[in-house]
């Protein structure tokens, strides 16, 4: 009994939800155009997009090199600071430490995301 009471309910809650929508999407539809029209080209046709997926996957591939550029920098930088450890500050060790610990965390998250969220291990 209480469970066809909650799905007639939830079927409630679903029609008022839709009937929202129903309402209000073609006006925010509208608003949004409206407000990003500087962002259309005309005429806004298959070829049109064609071009700009074109033009965006090119561009893309032009970045490459100031990407690669701006790696090695970094990557110059990192050997620096690797020849020269007897002048490293507790400051810039607890930072990178800090670095170190959030990237393992994000990484044991994902892992568990990834399976699930299902915790596994080796059993002693």
């Amino acid at each position: 009994m209480a469970l066809t009471f909650k799905l007639a309910q939830l079927q409630s809650k679903a029609t008022q939800a839709s009937q929202l929508v129903s309402k209000h999407a073609p006006l925010y539809y509208k608003q949004l155009l409206e407000q990003n029209k500087h962002y259309i080209l005309d005429p806004p046709t298959v070829e049109t997009c064609n071009l700009l997926s074109k033009q965006l996957f090119y561009t893309r591939l032009a970045s490459i090199p100031g990407r690669c550029e701006a790696f090695h920098k970094e990557m110059d930088y990192v050997k620096h600071i690797w020849k020269n450890m007897n002048e490293l500050k507790i400051e810039d060790v607890s930072v990178a430490t800090l670095f170190g610990l959030e990237c393992f965390a994000w990484y044991c998250t994902g892992e568990i995301v990834g399976r699930g969220f299902t915790f596994t291990g080796y059993y002693v």
